[in-house]
């Protein structure tokens, strides 16, 4: 006799490549963004910013640009601080910090160049340009303290006169016995590693357009933000404006990568000065105007040593991670210096640590957001220590990650210092790259280079990514002053179609196709049938943190699959009455409703939404609440950890300093892979980030703290001719404290990338035995650094 097991016949869209469904519309040109908009009366604001890096502000003449035709208001900062209060600061991750907090417009000191002075606002841009020009500002210049050097130096000039240094805070971690594991190591590597400055530069500069009704005390704002119930919250504390009157609305976004995360002054400008004249008001960023005053990052020192045993077994880590900030702390203040300590030591199991965090005032523009936060710095300590500590003891570099990699029955792992990762299959990772660099070919084609004279290497880089930003308890407990729970709403409508409305903000990264994905899965409907609505404070659920830390897929996908769930069983219980049927013999196949594992009779979504909403009588059962809608609050009780094992190839001419980027590859494991295309997607963004800051992107300021990168002609970003081939693997460990065991990918690739171009670049020259351990690896940089290793100096950058 022949068993024939039933056929599922239902369509699964998790795990499918699916086409993102904002495509469509965005690349025929019917994308809105914040500079798309107008409102009835609008008029438009422009910003003088500071020409100095630290000066006295003596006075201020607008008269003359008050008097140009076409001008509605000036206002100065001692005009704005009499209505508004200080620029919020939301992560205090260490004890006792000295908060350097500012207002929207210098009052009477400015602390970096571009820092908002004067505000203009007229009937058009152009008008309140010319404006500014007639502004006179006079300053008295002070010391300035332009780099993290300057700042630590003995008798520093201070710039806040309170304060006895420019040490903003300083917190260590403890884990083990440091000191001892130090004085039993056989050997002991140590390198001071510097990332320069940088930000994220998204295509679409911030902007915000701002309606303070001042019969009803209403703000209705609209705002370039990822995260629009945060921005509403700050806007009540700085303002005095209760939460309820005020609306957030995002259109659509392009590109955030954390910078359009953060809290602006610009927004509490726009907002005073519509208040003022009655009138709207548009403030959008030029491209100048973006060098100067979207938030800066990355621009950390880190100073740090690795103890081993002779056989590569880590036996501690310690050192101290220095965080240049700005003239004063932006909204995430020392938040992504404190990661970068957090996860300095990455994936391996390092028994004993004494690590330290210290962020020190610069006359800079204000540190903030960007993608990746404190993650990459935390990289470079761990990877680079490990290909240093090889070198010393002749060991390969593969195998003394695999020896220290945590093991998966070691999971739950605290890694010393807040975070305690979910799950991982480490090792396997490490030998997916491994095995796939060898079926490309490279270890062939470095060979045949070899041989021909030319100088490739093969770097590698294994990185973790603490996703899903949201146990707002245990974030609570580390500094972070706000929420991290995500909440969804689920509604069906009387004619079978889904509503998703979530907090979240689309910025790119699939979102909505995502949960239009995991919503059809999970109510057993076409994706077709599903609308998802984001990006209204009005509309829209709250959501604490707002889109970052890698918190869309895990944290709203998780609440979409809860709520969707009890959803389903509420459908299921009235077509059961439709049906004559047990709720617990019924299934949901593309929108049709019938007996398990039968050709009968079968009803559709549209009869159960037409049985809930309008025939309440004869077709809901008695016991059932009309509508059909289900809300979900998700607060994870723990972050997600993925994690990736990257590989790169690159040729170095030692002739230039150029470095080439010939092929690179990631192994990946973010746990249940929603969409493989969008994850794909994610991952080579990222890691094209990374790159660009491994190699070309910086901004320098010279010793009078002068921004002398402020345009696309010296800040280099990569363009398509300087990125390599990707190619993405996947492995899959379910995240066991998230329902559907997702884990978060926005930032995974650019963790690894700049370390990884560091080893890569080491392997390509290992004959000279240089060490990179200045990023970025600029030409001219790279090539002092081979002319020293062939004079015989110490080669390391």
């Amino acid at each position: 006799m022949t068993i024939v097991e039933p056929v599922d016949t239902r369509t699964k869209y998790t795990g499918s490549r699916v086409r993102r469904t904002e495509d469509p519309r965005l690349l025929a040109g019917r994308g809105q963004y914040i500079d798309d908009l107008t409102v009835p009366k609008m008029i438009e604001a422009a910003v003088l910013r500071s020409p100095m890096a630290h000066a006295r502000i003596t006075s201020i003449d607008v008269s003359r640009a008050r008097e140009l035709p076409g001008v509605f208001d000036v206002i100065t900062g001692e005009d704005l601080a009499a209505v508004a209060g200080q620029q919020p600061v939301i992560w205090l991750p260490i004890p006792d910090q000295r908060i350097a907090k500012t207002y929207a417009l210098a009052v009477d000191r400015v602390r970096w160049v571009g820092q908002a002075v004067v505000a203009v606002v007229a009937v058009n841009r152009y008008v309140a340009e010319d404006a500014l020009e007639l502004i006179e500002v006079e300053y008295e210049p002070l010391p300035v303290v332009a780099n993290l050097d300057a700042a630590l130096a003995p008798g520093a000039p201070k710039l806040y006169d309170d304060w006895p240094d420019n040490v903003s805070g300083s917190h260590s971690y403890q884990f083990g016995d440091a000191e001892k594991a130090f004085a039993s190591a056989d050997v002991v590597v140590s390198g001071t590693f510097d990332h320069g400055r940088a930000f994220g530069c998204p295509l679409e500069p911030r902007g915000c357009i701002v309606t303070w009704d001042s019969f009803a005390d209403t703000l209705d704002i609209h705002l370039s933000t990822q995260s629009p119930n945060l921005a509403r919250d700050l806007m009540c504390e700085v303002l005095g404006v209760p939460v309820h009157k005020i609306r957030v609305r995002t259109p659509n976004l392009g590109g955030g990568f954390g910078n359009k995360f953060d809290f602006y002054g610009e927004e509490v400008i726009a907002a005073v000065l519509s208040r003022r004249t009655g009138r709207p008001v548009k403030l959008i960023e030029d491209r100048v105007d973006s060098f100067f005053a979207t938030s800066h990052s990355r621009d950390q020192r880190m100073d740090f040593e690795m103890a081993l045993s002779n056989d590569g077994t880590i036996l501690g880590l310690r050192g101290t991670a220095y965080g240049a900030l700005g003239g004063a702390l932006g909204t995430v203040g020392a938040g992504p210096c404190w990661a970068s300590v957090l996860t300095c030591m990455g994936p391996y199991n390092i028994p004993n640590l004494d690590v330290t965090v210290k962020v020190v005032m610069t006359n800079r523009s204000p540190y903030g957001s960007y993608r990746g936060w404190g993650a990459p710095k935390g990289n470079i300590v761990h990877e680079r220590l490990i290909e240093l500590a090889a070198r010393e003891l002749g060991m390969d570099r593969l195998e003394i990650r695999r020896k220290n990699l945590v093991a998966p029955d070691q999971f739950p792992h605290f890694s010393g210092a807040a975070f305690t990762y979910d799950s991982g299959r480490y090792a396997d990772c490490l030998d997916l790259a491994i095995s796939k660099v060898e079926e490309l070919g490279w270890l062939e084609r470095q060979a045949q280079a070899r041989a021909e004279g030319r100088s490739v290497g093969i770097g590698y880089s294994f990185h973790i990514e603490p996703s899903a930003y949201g146990p707002s308890r245990i974030m609570n407990l580390v500094g972070l002053q706000h929420s991290g729970f995500d909440e969804v709403t689920v509604r069906m409508d009387s004619v079978g179609k889904v509503t998703v409305y979530s907090g979240q903000i689309n910025m790119g990264q699939g979102t909505d196709t995502i949960y239009a994905q995991l919503a059809a899965d999970g109510l057993g409907i076409p994706m077709d049938d599903v609308v998802v609505v984001t990006g209204d404070t009005d509309s829209c659920p709250y959501t604490g943190y707002g889109t970052g830390g890698s918190r869309a897929a895990p944290l709203g996908g998780a609440a979409i699959q809860r709520a969707t769930g009890r959803l389903q069983a509420k459908i299921l219980r009235v077509a059961a009455e439709l049906l004559e049927a047990s709720a617990d013999d019924l299934e949901i196949v593309d929108g049709q409703i019938s007996v398990r594992g039968t050709s009968g009779k079968s009803v559709s979504t549209r009869d159960v939404g037409d049985a809930a909403y309008r025939r309440l009588l004869d077709r809901l059962p008695e016991a059932e609440m009309p509508t059909l809608e289900e809300v979900d609050v998700f607060d994870p009780p723990n972050m997600a950890t993925s994690y990736g094992c990257t590989a790169l190839l690159v040729e170095v001419d030692r002739q230039t300093g150029m470095v080439s980027l010939l092929d690179c590859l990631q192994a990946h494991d973010c746990g249940t892979v929603i969409n493989p295309m969008l994850v794909d997607g994610q991952l080579a963004g990222g890691l094209a980030q990374a790159l660009g800051g491994a190699l070309l992107e910086e901004l320098v300021y010279d010793e009078e703290g002068q921004l002398r990168t402020a345009s696309f002609m010296d800040y280099l970003l990569p363009t398509a001719t300087d990125i390599p081939p990707f190619h993405f693997y996947h492995q899959e460990t379910p995240a066991p404290d998230i329902p559907g065991g997702i884990k978060g990918v926005g930032e995974a690739g650019t963790i690894a990338g700049v370390s990884l171009v560091g080893s890569a670049v080491d392997d390509a020259l290992s004959d000279l035995g240089v060490a990179v351990k200045r990023f970025p690896v600029t030409p001219p940089r790279l090539l002092d650094l081979i002319r020293d290793a062939q004079s015989g100096k110490e080669g390391s950058l």
